[in-house]
């Protein structure tokens, strides 16, 4: 996987999720590049990280979409995964658990979110 032009503003999207497993929202990844590009270009690109496998997304408890990178276990099996958001920090990150959506019948499920909410443990001391 990798997105087939990698331009200065894809390549300063993409240094902002090197190395870390937190989660970003496109308002405060909007806020970050607001100097160096605009929204509608922070969002083409989002999209074309996330359809090139790079990215996911999902819905946070504030009702922002949140960015996030694969793990290289991730990207090999791009399943499902829980993301937990901490109520008092903010900090938003992927759970190290797969999670298998269920068959239902009648019912042809395409993607599935879940979001675990609480103290993270830097808010729990």
């Amino acid at each position: 996987m990798g997105i087939t032009r990698k331009t200065k503003s894809v390549k300063a999207l993409l240094e902002v999720f090197e190395g870390c497993n937190a989660a970003m929202s496109t308002t405060a990844l909007i806020e970050k590049f607001k100097h160096q590009m605009n929204r509608s270009t922070v969002y083409r690109i989002l999209e074309r990280l996330e359809d090139d496998g790079t990215l996911h997304s999902f819905i946070g408890k504030d009702g922002l979409k949140w960015y996030a990178p694969y793990t290289s276990e991730q990207q090999e099996e791009l399943g499902l995964h829980p993301h937990f958001q901490c109520e008092d920090c903010g900090k938003t990150e992927c759970l190290p658990i797969s999670i298998q959506i269920p068959e239902v019948e009648a019912y042809n499920i395409n993607t599935a979110s879940i979001l675990l909410t609480g103290k993270c443990k830097d808010c729990e001391d």
